[in-house]
């Protein structure tokens, strides 16, 4: 029991500073481009920072806390009609998101293959961490190294979470948003119908592992992939 519960700790511990860093990115990327676009309301609201305390949202923490990969931040304020386009741009904002999260997972997995190219023992220890859920006795530099590497892998695998869930076709998710400026104009005010309920069916579908079952396999392998195995 006390060997879960200090997995746990290790896995929120390093988890906490790439999923803060990496829904903050999101949710200013979502803001800036809708800068670019006409909207200064995200600006105006001091949202265009990377201050993750301006971000934070409580459920979507709680969200983290449960699977220890998937988070979210409070989404930053978009106006629509200040837009040139805003069915078109609505489009763009909302993939910025998914798109800053694909390139921080790039980012980090560069950052992985890096470290453990140049000490061969420190994919051995992440290979325990990852088998483990834990951190072997460490000594030495390898205190801060190791956890280190572990924060990069777990930076690239929840940027790729981070992408695909939010690519999720539901609203209020960045897949619908996509869907609606696709959808032609008739169907996008009926889909639009959904977004009251869009949270609660998101919230159901990670508890009842609806997310790890369809997306998990996708996840996984995209990660793998970056990471180099």
């Amino acid at each position: 029991m006390e060997a879960k519960i200090l997995s746990y700790i290790q896995q929120i511990s390093l988890g906490v500073v790439p999923v803060l860093f990496s829904i903050t990115v999101h949710e200013v990327s979502h803001g800036y481009v809708a800068y670019l676009l006409g909207d200064d309301t995200a600006k105006r609201m001091g949202r265009l920072t990377l201050n993750p305390l301006k971000h934070l949202d409580p459920i979507g923490l709680l969200v983290f806390l449960v699977t220890r990969v998937i988070g979210w931040a409070k989404p930053v304020p978009v106006n629509p009609l200040n837009l040139r386009n805003p069915k078109r741009d609505m489009m763009w904002v909302a993939a910025a998101g998914p798109a800053s999260n694909m390139a921080l997972a790039f980012l980090f997995a560069v950052a992985f293959r890096g470290l453990v190219k140049l000490d061969a023992a420190l994919l051995k220890y992440f290979v325990f961490f990852f088998r483990y859920g834990i951190l072997p006795p460490l000594e030495g530099a390898y205190r801060i190294v190791v956890p280190l590497v572990v924060m990069c892998a777990m930076g690239a695998i929840i940027n790729v979470a981070l992408c695909f869930f939010n690519l999720i076709p539901i609203l209020p998710l960045d897949g619908g948003r996509i869907l609606y400026g696709i959808l032609p104009e008739r169907l996008a005010s009926e889909y639009a119908k959904i977004e009251p309920w869009g949270l609660f069916i998101v919230i159901l579908l990670v508890l009842v592992g609806g997310i790890d079952k369809y997306l998990g396999e996708i996840i996984w392998r995209a990660a793998g992939f970056l990471l180099g195995f």
